[in-house]
Formats: structure tokens, C-alpha cells, sequence
């Protein structure tokens, strides 16, 4: 007799009833599912590639603003104009910088000469003595002799002179300047720097010429407070290059002359465009490899004005006219 198998049996599957009510409802609510999506107000999202739907956001640098929503959620605010002011004891006031030489206007010609400027001016090149401020020191005086100074002008009939304080000489950056002083009781001259006047001479000091300091108060007063700033005056003469004794076209040292506004930069041209000379404290301008010695040059004022050079040789100490001279401010 056969033995039982152990293996049960697979009982029979049951499908449950579904009745036409059931069907309906879900029909129903499915239905109201679709027309609430259909009717949102993000149009139900974008479907990606997975057959989900993903929220749409906003590409990089699209520039999408925020907008007030009737939920009262407001986009970034807009900008505030500034209400900040220039100190009032700067004494300088905002102007544009200079136009490059040979900019061009907006028609692609060359822009119109630029109108006069004040000596209120900011100087995009300006190191410590900046126009349009007033600076606060002490006027002592001194000898200066045959005229000559750290400046490496040479001996002149000048008198009205003076050697600017080390911090403010800065490296012969004040070389030339006009300064106009005035002293507390209201009296004031005019003075060029061509001297540097080392310590204790400190910042803001200036030593007159004995002549332009007996001008303020008498030679007796020996250290009198004065205020003295940056002018840009009218002169008559224009611009000279000196080359230094020792120049050729191997080493050269350069130098301008009776510029009416502090020289900021001088440059030569070589086939890689401009190059800027270092400046030494006894104002001389240093090409220790001959570039450029002998060829076109590029001057620059603290206003940022530019003046080209050509036609000026390779003659030791010899002081040669260029024609130009900057603009006043």
C-alpha cells in the first residue's frame, strides 16, 4: 500500500468579489484626484525622466526676482542710494579720473578735450600729497645756499623754495611740487620743493628758504605753525628732460624738469609696450640695463595725465625741452 505523501497540497486561490459599488467610488475618486492636479497653480510640476514630477527651478544668473505673493513674502529688497558723505576734513570732493591718452568717445572718434578741472580734485595717482587737502604742520628755515638740493635740480636764482619732511618727500615723489603756505596770522607764499629735509625734521614740516620763511614771520620766530597744501599753478615754461652724467645707451639715469604738477611715473617704450622706471631719492629715473635710453618716454602726473616724448637723445647733463607741459587743476 502506498504511503501517504508528506508534500500538502496547494489549496485553491480565492479571488474576492468586487462589487459595481466599489468600482464606481474609486472610479469617482480618481477622478477628483486628476482635476485637483490639473487645476493646481504650478500646473502639477514638470515630469522628469523618470516619470516623477520635479519642482522647476530657476537657471544660474537668470536674474529671477522675487515678487510680493498675497501671502505677503516679498523678493530681495532693492538697493538704497548711499547717504555716505566725504569726510569733511579731507577737503576733497568726487571727480572723475582722468580720460587715458587717446581714449575714444562713445562713436568710436576721440572724446571732446575735457573741461577744466578744480584743484578740489581726487588724483588717482597721488601718493601723500594729495590736492584739494590741507595739511597741518610746523615751517622752520635754512640756507639754501646756491639753490641746488636732494632734488638734483641744480644751483638756481629761485629763493622761494623749500625741502619737504622725509615721509612726505617720499622717495622724490614731491620733487617740483608747488605748495602754497599760510601761516596763523594769515600771511602766505608760494614754494617749490627741491630739497628733502631729513629728521627731526617730522611729517607735515617744511623748511623754508630763509627768504620765503621771513614772507610768514620774522627769521626770530625760528618754528611757527602753518597749513600748507598742493597748488597746480600757471607757468609759462614747459617740460625739459635731463639725462644724468654717465648716461649712454647702456645705463641711463632720467629726469623732468619744471613739471607744474607732481610727476607720478616715468616710462620707456620697447617692443613690449611700456615699461616704468624706478624712481631713486635724488630724482632720477633708472634704466640699469639701457632700455629704452634714448627713445620715446611716457610722463605721467598724480592727476593721471600722460605726456609722450620722442626726439630726446642720449646727452649727459644737458637739459633738452620737450614743448608739452601738463594740464592745470
Amino acid at each position: 500500500m502506498a504511503s501517504p505523501s508528506h508534500r500538502r497540497s496547494r489549496p485553491e486561490r480565492r479571488r474576492p468579489r468586487v462589487s459595481v459599488v466599489t468600482v464606481v467610488a474609486v472610479a469617482a475618486v480618481a477622478l477628483v484626484v486628476s482635476l485637483v492636479v490639473a487645476f493646481r497653480p504650478d500646473g502639477g510640476g514638470e515630469a522628469g525622466a523618470d516619470g516623477g514630477a520635479h519642482a522647476v527651478e530657476p537657471v544660474a544668473g537668470a536674474g529671477v526676482s522675487g515678487s510680493p505673493t498675497a501671502t505677503g513674502t516679498t523678493g530681495a529688497p532693492s538697493p538704497k542710494p548711499s547717504t555716505a558723505s566725504p569726510s569733511a576734513t579731507a577737503g576733497r570732493s568726487a571727480t572723475p579720473a582722468a580720460t587715458p591718452t587717446g581714449a575714444s568717445g562713445p562713436a568710436g572718434g576721440r572724446s571732446a578735450a575735457p573741461a577744466a578741472r578744480t584743484a578740489s580734485g581726487t588724483a588717482p595717482a597721488a601718493g601723500r600729497i594729495a590736492p584739494g587737502t590741507a595739511y597741518q604742520g610746523i615751517a622752520t628755515s635754512y640756507d639754501v645756499g646756491d639753490g641746488d638740493g636732494a632734488c638734483s635740480y641744480g644751483p638756481t636764482s629761485d629763493v622761494m623754495t623749500a625741502a619737504m619732511n622725509t615721509a612726505d618727500y617720499e622717495t622724490s615723489k614731491a620733487c617740483g611740487a608747488y605748495v602754497l603756505v599760510r601761516a596763523a596770522g594769515g600771511a602766505s607764499i608760494t614754494v617749490r620743493i627741491t630739497n628733502e629735509c631729513p629728521a627731526p625734521c617730522e611729517a607735515g614740516q617744511l623748511d623754508l628758504s630763509r627768504q620765503a620763511f621771513a614772507e610768514l614771520a620774522p627769521l626770530s620766530a625760528g618754528r611757527i605753525p602753518v597749513t600748507w597744501s598742493l597748488l597746480s599753478p600757471a607757468v609759462s615754461d614747459t617740460i625739459s628732460i635731463r639725462y644724468k652724467t654717465g648716461s649712454s645707451q647702456y645705463w641711463c639715469g632720467i629726469q623732468a624738469i619744471g613739471h607744474r604738477n607732481p610727476l607720478a611715473r616715468l616710462e620707456v617704450r620697447t617692443s613690449a609696450g611700456w615699461t616704468p622706471l624706478p624712481r631713486t631719492e635724488y630724482n632720477y629715473f633708472l634704466s640699469e640695463q639701457g632700455t629704452g635710453c634714448g627713445g620715446t618716454l611716457r610722463l605721467t602726473d598724480i592727476y593721471g595725465e600722460r605726456l609722450t616724448v620722442e626726439g630726446i637723445a642720449v646727452r649727459p647733463n644737458a637739459v633738452q625741452s620737450t614743448r608739452v607741459q601738463f594740464a592745470r587743476h
